[in-house]
């Protein structure tokens, strides 16, 4: 019996299968994606910022990620830099990795912990104010300095505020500067 898929007039009778023929829509169309937002809840669109639990999740997540590898690579580095001539493999390699533990535990710690803050107070600036602008992150900025540096007086919270504020401006307005002249 001959294989059927071998004969030359099977495939003079058939064609390719092409799922769009009936549509009627240029095939070159069909891919355009949509660059507005797309939400499962009309209450989603409505919303004119992220809610503060957004806000919270974002911010700290943000920063305790950055500030664990880029501690735990300054850390690893730092243990690098610490070997000895007479350690074993075995004691080099655990000098890095307690190294880059330490050093990404402590600066993801921190971070995290600025960016709790910052979500807080941006968060209550946005309740209060009703408004998503460029104030509430300078004053979540220059209240996130002055609250991390409290502890160490009053003189250096006044310096932490005033840095977390221009910080969180000039963050701010760059990327609303680069919204506006970068095409994303």
């Amino acid at each position: 019996m001959a294989d059927s898929s071998t004969n030359p007039k099977d495939h003079q009778n058939s064609r390719l299968y092409h799922p769009y023929q009936h549509l009627n829509i240029p095939v070159d169309k069909l891919y355009n994606l949509p660059t507005s937002p797309e939400h499962l809840f009309p209450e989603e669109a409505s919303r004119k910022h992220r809610s503060w639990g957004d806000n919270l999740q974002y911010y700290t997540g943000t920063g305790y990620l950055s500030g664990s590898i880029i501690g735990g690579t300054r850390g690893t580095i730092e243990g690098l830099k610490a070997a000895e001539a007479g350690d074993s493999f075995k004691i080099r390699v655990n000098r890095v990795l307690n190294s880059g533990g330490q050093g990404g535990r402590r600066l993801g710690n921190s971070l995290g912990v600025l960016g709790l803050i910052f979500a807080g107070l941006e968060s209550a600036m946005i309740h209060v104010r009703d408004k998503d602008d460029l104030v509430n992150s300078a004053v979540a900025g220059l209240g996130t300095g002055a609250l991390y540096k409290a502890a160490a007086g009053p003189r250096s919270a006044a310096i932490a505020g005033a840095l977390g504020g221009i910080a969180a401006a000039v963050a701010v307005a760059g990327k609303q500067a680069l919204k506006r002249y970068i095409p994303i």
